[in-house]
């Protein structure tokens, strides 16, 4: 072989080797290029899906803005397509969009949920939320500007925004968009604060805030795009999954690692966030309301009314616990059959709420008619399950909170332990209503007859006197005066005195109506209102009444009976008077008429009675 075909045949295998080593490492390059683009994709895919995972915890966690943060997401990726934004400057808007309300995790949330306007210290507290959002994302290295974006989405086009008073093109663009698209989500969404409004309404109001509120130039292509929006807007959120109902592990559910069984597990995880809010706020919304009223029913229907949104029941109740005779007696019902357990006594140890007030410990899902059965009582009920805690202030048991359903076997051990807690902070503040009742009826209540007092009888005549007029109807008022007491007490001191105005006080009670008012006026002195009775109504009751005295048998001291009798005068509404003042002098003063009257009787009896016994012939003993 000459050296020429040497040379060759060695330039062509080195070229050839060149070629394949560049071919080689060509080919290893573009395969870890091809695996940094991978790695690059999957590391962005990773970071929008931990974006969208915190925005949706964020949402997740708010009480009265379900969805906001995939709705403004929506609009404003679809806005910044429009005013022909770059992919990157679009992506940024996306993911401010999807942040933007981060910093309201440092906002309380009765602040956020507050139905009416917020106070000053309220309101600064809300402003400093883009502040907030913003250091919290200045920590993250995006490769597009967020935290700019987020700190002005308050910012107005008139610069009177927050938080730092920029003025029309001084605020980024993407903030003005978030701006936008912020407002109209939330006057079309339904909040605390507000009704949501019709989409060509919301329309309206940004168009108007357009060079006040709003960028003009943004309005104008939200506007030009709203109709486009319009058939994404019913629940189209950032791929969010929609609730799928609970299926067992058995038949119908979906393999584990399957795309519908991650999307059921982060369904759940996130309705667990929310469910975990609706009942931190739902406790707090309970113990704001506990305290703002001072009677038990009172306080009850406050508790009934929010403790609802804790624990879902068709009836609540409370029954209240009595040392003096060891029962639990039903003191409150609301809802289903409620009328029905307002009627039961049940002795402490029996029934479901006998055996909680005695080993102080709750009760889940016990058939309610057991105490029914324990009452002694015929009555049955609807209801099914009952789930019943002790009511425990101090060490004492002061009665038990119970909740009912009329499916069977409704309640949980979640159950359970929110009505617990509910009932740790109810117990005090139904203590200080039981202490509050009684001392408003000790406030107007006589302590020697029981019998409502004066108080209680002004009270009572300034409004039914005010019901009468109003229905055109009439109303009697009797005044009654206990004959002799002055020599009752003269002669056999004053506990006989009591013992008298006592037992007229019960024949007085026992002989009115049950929506009558008794009340004793003033020393031997008793007034009656006699709610729609006619003046011969009123005379008829005035002879019942001076009757049932005079059957009394009264002994103030053993073996000496004294009679006993009242004088009575009646006023009758509107004819005698329109005033409660007027009818009492009315009243009052035929009184005193009786009274003379009976006065003059007595003196004709005993003058006859005289001159009776002096007509008779004298005795003669020589007869005898």
């Amino acid at each position: 072989m000459s050296q020429l075909t040497y040379w060759l045949i060695a330039s062509v295998l080195l070229v050839a080797t060149f070629w394949y080593r560049t071919y080689r490492a060509n080919r290893t390059l573009a395969g870890r290029l091809e695996e940094e683009r991978q790695r690059a994709r999957q590391m962005d895919e990773l970071h929008l899906a931990t974006i969208e995972a915190l925005a949706l915890a964020i949402d997740a966690k708010d009480q009265t803005t379900y969805n906001h943060v995939g709705r403004v997401e929506l609009y404003a990726s679809a806005l910044a397509r429009a005013l022909g934004m770059s992919e990157v400057d679009q992506q940024a808007v996306k993911t401010a969009a999807l942040l933007h309300d981060i910093g309201k995790l440092a906002v309380p949330e009765h602040i956020l949920a507050k139905p009416g306007p917020l106070t000053p210290d309220e309101f600064q507290k809300v402003r400093m939320h883009p502040q907030i959002g913003a250091d919290i994302i200045n920590s993250v290295p995006f490769p597009y500007p967020v935290a700019p974006l987020v700190l002005g989405h308050h910012e107005r086009w008139d610069g009177r925004g927050y938080p730092m008073g920029l003025r029309a093109e001084e605020i980024p663009l993407g903030a003005r968009i978030l701006c936008l698209v912020d407002y109209f989500d939330a006057l079309t969404s339904e909040r605390p604060y507000h009704k949501p409004l019709s989409i060509d309404a919301a329309a309206a109001l940004i168009q108007e805030e357009a060079g006040k509120a709003l960028d003009p130039m943004a309005v104008d292509a939200f506007l030009r795009i709203l109709p486009e929006l319009r058939s994404k807007m019913e629940g189209a959120v950032m791929d969010r999954p929609r609730p799928m109902p609970a299926v067992s592990s058995g038949e119908g559910a979906p393999p584990a690692g399957s795309p519908r069984a991650a999307a059921m597990s982060r369904t759940s995880v996130f309705e667990d966030i929310a469910v975990a809010h609706r009942e931190i706020y739902a406790l707090y919304e309970l113990a704001q309301s506990m305290g703002t009223t001072l009677g038990v029913t009172e306080t009850m229907g406050h508790i009934a009314s929010k403790l609802s949104r804790v624990v879902p029941f068709s009836t609540c109740s409370l029954f209240l616990y009595s040392e003096d005779d060891d029962t639990l007696q039903c003191r409150f019902a609301s809802g289903t059959d409620a009328e029905l357990l307002q009627q039961l006594m049940l002795k402490n140890g029996q029934g479901l709420t006998g055996w909680v007030a005695r080993n102080r410990r709750p009760l889940v899902n016990g058939r309610p008619s057991a105490d029914f059965i324990a009452a002694g009582s015929v009555l049955q009920t609807t209801l099914e399950s009952a789930l019943v805690c002790p009511l425990i202030s101090g060490n004492a048991v002061i009665g038990a909170l119970a909740v009912y359903h009329t499916a069977e076997a409704f309640y949980c051990d979640d159950h359970r332990r929110l009505l617990d807690r509910v009932c740790e902070q109810a117990s005090a503040v139904i203590r200080n209503a039981i202490v509050f009742d009684q001392t408003h009826e000790a406030s107007l209540t006589d302590p020697l007859t029981g019998l409502p007092n004066t108080r209680f009888m002004f009270r009572h005549l300034t409004r039914e006197l005010a019901r009468t007029h109003r229905l055109g109807a009439e109303v009697s008022i009797l005044v009654l005066d206990l004959n002799g007491f002055k020599d009752i007490n003269d002669t056999y001191g004053h506990h006989a005195g009591d013992r008298a105005l006592r037992e007229v006080s019960n024949v007085l009670r026992a002989l009115v109506r049950p929506y009558d008012v008794c009340a004793r006026y003033a020393g031997d002195e008793f007034v009656i209102v006699l709610a729609g009775c006619s003046r011969d109504e009123a005379e008829n009751k005035r002879r019942e009444l001076q009757r049932g005295v005079e059957q009394i048998v009264f002994e103030p001291a053993p073996g000496t009976p004294v009679p006993m009798s009242i004088s009575v005068g009646a006023a009758v509404f509107p004819h005698d008077g329109e005033t409660y003042e007027s009818l009492l002098a009315a009243a009052d003063r035929r009184m005193y008429q009786d009274k003379s009257a009976r006065r003059r009787d007595m003196q004709r009896q005993l003058t006859a009675a005289r001159v009776e016994t002096s007509a008779a012939p004298e005795y003669d003993a020589s007869v005898a």
